[in-house]
């Protein structure tokens, strides 16, 4: 998955090298691509991939202390870009250290941290990690912060209140409680270790979506490390089944508010989609 996302960026990156001087629309089009794709993809690592195999795997502090510093000089530059008119002299010039400075993070990450992250971990190993940052993924931050912490679980409370910034600070906190217990989770169940007992704090609200959280991503590690590649895709499925949910909720109220209220097409659409968002957003 990180290595998909290393081929998406370096197309974006190629895509831009050939676009003209007068090309302005397009290249704000593609940099506002790059930076959404690089922001997502660091906020991932950052949160998951990196401190869990840095406790598993021996030999990597190394790797993961430059990647980190790699990680926050391109997202200050992506900030900069950000807010950067395409016709300022130095819009290029960034855009060109920005993707020397990448390239660079990509060759490293695969030619040296990843085979020894390889190595060290099994395959279920690996495809419990992958899951667990693509759900990630779904609340990870679109934009830059290169003054956020970048290291847990400082990062995982700030990453996911970026990331979500349209949802309600109880569902917030307990979606952030419920990251770190899943992060540590992960790193005990990889080293042979107890898992921590941990037990969210705030409103009921954020305990009850912490423990949700934390469950949902221990069901799909357990199911996947249990029966191999088969369970994965199952145990993938049953860690979204609350979407699923969400999904099936939706055609409900469709079909009741188009029978018993007798309201337009368009007006129960729009009430299931929000029946759906709210309920994706509770998960």
């Amino acid at each position: 998955m990180l290595k998909d996302d290393h081929r998406t960026v370096e197309k974006l990156f190629k895509r831009f090298e050939k676009t003209g001087d007068r090309a302005m629309v397009e290249r704000r089009r593609l940099v506002d691509q790059i930076i959404e794709e690089l922001s997502v993809h660091a906020a991932i690592e950052e949160q998951l991939f990196y401190p869990v195999t840095r406790a598993t795997v021996e030999g990597v502090d190394d790797d993961v202390l430059e990647a980190v510093e790699e990680h926050h000089v391109a997202k200050w530059l992506l900030a900069e870009l950000e807010d950067l008119d395409p016709a300022d002299e130095r819009f290029k010039a960034k855009v060109t250290v920005l993707i020397e400075s990448v390239r660079h993070h990509v060759a490293e990450e695969e030619g040296e941290y990843f085979p020894k992250v390889r190595a060290a971990l099994g395959r279920n190993d690996l495809t419990e990690l992958g899951e667990a940052m693509a759900d990630a993924k779904a609340a990870a931050p679109t934009h830059p912060h290169p003054r956020a912490p970048d290291t847990p679980p400082a990062n995982l409370v700030v990453g996911t209140a970026a990331g979500v910034v349209d949802r309600v600070t109880d569902t917030v906190s307990g979606l952030a409680q419920g990251g770190v217990s899943a992060a540590h989770d992960l790193i005990a169940r990889f080293t042979g270790r107890p898992r921590p007992r941990t037990s969210p704090s705030g409103s009921p609200t954020a305990r009850k979506v912490a423990a949700k959280v934390r469950t949902s991503v221990d069901e799909a590690t357990e199911h996947a490390s249990q029966t191999g590649e088969a369970t994965v895709r199952a145990a993938s499925k049953g860690a979204k089944q609350t979407v699923a949910a969400a999904k099936g909720a939706s055609t409900s109220t469709r079909r009741t508010a188009k029978t018993g209220a007798k309201r337009t097409v368009s007006t129960a659409t729009g009430a299931a989609e929000r029946t759906a968002e709210a309920a994706r957003a509770a998960s």
